[in-house]
């Protein structure tokens, strides 16, 4: 595996962000968002990444606007960029809004994938997370979803139930709490 980091959004890596949604990638695991960012990216690049990280409101896979929560967000890159990760958390409590499956969540570019790129970046994210005061987080993956199950499984996850999912009938999402301290 190449050595991963995990940088801020900026306008510098904005065109290898850009040239992922080109080719497919979508941000977000629950819906196919890469033609909507792409459109809005090409129209204003500035204001996408602004947009994408500072607004007040997030929309949910149902159409609902919902307040975005306080988060740290990474983009994941090898030299190249290899997708993302982020980290959402309401202060001072573990609990979280119905809208949010877990604290954190991440997604790597499809041709970047089974490299171990996810493990290592949910290991760097963590001390993020304890640095806010968590000593565990939750994360979820879908129920068929055997590779990032691995993932948070490498990092120490802890099975913690099911929950269903709401855009997947008939699926539902794996809860493990994950520690934040080093193993």
């Amino acid at each position: 595996m190449s050595a991963i980091t995990l940088l801020r959004p900026s306008l510098d890596w904005l065109p290898a962000y850009e040239d992922a949604l080109a080719r497919g990638w979508s941000p977000n695991t629950d819906q196919d968002v890469s033609r909507e960012q792409l459109r809005q990216l090409r129209r204003d690049p500035a204001r996408f990444l602004h947009d994408l990280y500072n607004s007040p409101m997030i929309r949910l896979s149902d159409g609902r606007e919902v307040p975005r929560l306080p988060a740290h967000d990474f983009w994941i890159s090898d030299g190249e960029f290899c997708g993302r990760i982020g980290f959402r958390f309401q202060p001072g409590t573990e609990d979280l809004p119905k809208s949010a499956y877990g604290h954190i969540g991440y997604t790597i570019v499809p041709w970047k994938q089974r490299r171990g790129y996810a493990t290592e970046a949910l290991r760097r994210i963590l001390p993020v997370a304890r640095a806010e005061g968590f000593a565990r987080v939750l994360i979820t993956c879908d129920d068929d979803n055997e590779g990032s199950r691995k993932v948070i499984l490498a990092n120490g996850g802890v099975p913690a139930g099911r929950t269903p999912h709401d855009r997947r009938p008939g699926h539902s999402k794996l809860n493990f709490w994950v520690p934040t301290t080093e193993a």
